[in-house]
């Protein structure tokens, strides 16, 4: 599992949310912020956040640098517990860092590593 560094993030977080506006010392204190919560892990529990974070999550995910994905666990009484998880998106954010626009975003397709035979057609007769 990579690990972002914290220069990453706010590289990251200055290429996405600061510019909408965000200044520099906010960029630094969302990273802080952000790194509390996620550490060396890559994940966060939902039942972890308040209201406000879960706010501030909702943004960053907006933005490209957080997913979600969810769990059911079946417990004892025949209930079904759905555990929501926040995902810190490090290959975005290790993109973003490095200044290279994401393929999604540059409108590129993912066939780099198609042979030339594939993209060849025969021409109708």
């Amino acid at each position: 599992m990579p690990v972002v560094a914290m220069s990453e993030l706010r590289a990251a977080l200055r290429a996405t949310v600061g510019k909408r506006g965000m200044t520099e010392e906010d960029v630094c204190a969302l990273a802080d912020y952000l790194i509390s919560f996620f550490g060396f892990d890559s994940e966060v529990i939902d039942n972890r956040l308040d209201m406000d974070d879960r706010d501030v999550f909702y943004m960053l995910e907006e933005a490209g640098l957080l997913g979600t994905r969810q769990e059911e666990i079946h417990i004892k009484k025949g209930k079904l517990w759905r555990i929501h998880y926040w995902i810190l998106r490090t290959k975005r954010i290790k993109e973003l860092a490095a200044g290279t626009k994401p393929a999604e975003e540059a409108g590129v397709f993912a066939y780099t590593d198609l042979p030339a035979e594939a993209w060849a057609r025969a021409l109708p007769k």
